[in-house]
């Protein structure tokens, strides 16, 4: 949990941007990522750069908490079923389904988040996270509403957490096999287990972000864009998955599409994750989990 409030509230800015443009929000659809960086606390003063960050803070520990450890559960699990294949897929599997899990327990949190970050200052639909609650079940068909754009983010969370713990894990494991004297470290709570240098740690987690970032994209655009629903102008057309990403398609191409604001999520994501990665593992020392 705080391994995951860390990670994102180093970046909550580059998070709010990437929501303004993933969507094209008419007041930024026009600028880039840095000029818009510059366009928000202009227009909205410095704290609108942490704009829903608090609906942020509120899904991020629960989230957090439940990815990391029902990764450490599953991975026991996948091992103990001797499926016959090797520990990096037993890596892979694990973060998939840990990934999922974290989400769908925590979705209706980030669906708030993802209402308030997209409002701009004097255009208030939503007043505070309760009123957004209460706004989406009275007028978008109940509980249901709060799950628009699962689908996607289930199938992009697959990847997208399988990847992260996979490369994480396997780059670690390399890591302290080949260059334990360079890389590695005794651990702070028990010196007879390896860990891999603060440096080196963030240097991993921001390796495995970059390269689950570029496989699951797209699929996190289709997300917003269903998630956002009502509030867009063209919401009738993006009322499934496989429509969302047809008609982003059809509309901007791949570059200004499916891929728009992907600079931003590697200066977002690298550093997130390798936060997130980093300080869990000094958080496992701190609580003497080795």
């Amino acid at each position: 949990g705080v391994a995951g409030c860390c990670a994102k509230t180093t970046t909550a800015p580059l998070d709010r941007v990437k929501i303004l443009l993933q969507a094209h929000n008419h007041h930024y659809k026009h600028l880039g990522v840095f000029s818009t960086l510059c366009a928000v606390p202009k227009k909205e003063g410095y704290l609108g750069l942490y704009k829903g960050n608090g609906a942020m803070m509120i899904r991020i520990f629960p989230y957090g908490a439940i990815q990391f450890m029902a990764f450490d559960q599953y991975k026991k699990v996948v091992i103990k079923k001797q499926l016959g294949i090797s520990g990096h897929v037993h890596r892979l599997m694990a973060g998939s389904m840990a990934g999922i899990t974290a989400v769908v327990c925590t979705y209706p949190l980030d669906m708030v988040r993802v209402r308030l970050a997209f409002q701009v200052k004097g255009e208030h639909k939503y007043m505070g996270i309760i009123h957004a609650f209460k706004m989406i079940y009275t007028k978008e068909g109940g509980f249901s509403g709060f799950y628009r754009g699962l689908m996607p983010t289930v199938v992009g969370m697959a990847p997208y957490a399988g990847f992260s713990f996979f490369t994480f894990g396997t780059l670690k494991s390399i890591g302290l096999a080949q260059a334990p004297n360079l890389l590695g470290r005794p651990s702070l709570d028990n010196p007879d287990v390896l860990v891999l240098k603060t440096h080196v740690n963030l240097l991993c987690g921001g390796i495995a972000g970059a390269i689950a970032q570029t496989i699951s994209y797209p699929l996190d655009v289709t997300r917003r864009r269903m998630q956002l629903g009502a509030v867009l102008p063209d919401s009738e057309k993006c009322l499934t998955m496989v429509q969302t990403l047809k008609y982003v398609y059809q509309q901007h191409g791949i570059r200004r599409g499916l891929y728009r604001g992907l600079s931003l999520n590697y200066i977002r994501c690298i550093p997130s994750q390798a936060v997130a990665f980093t300080t869990y593992e000094l958080m496992k020392q701190f609580l003497h989990l080795n």
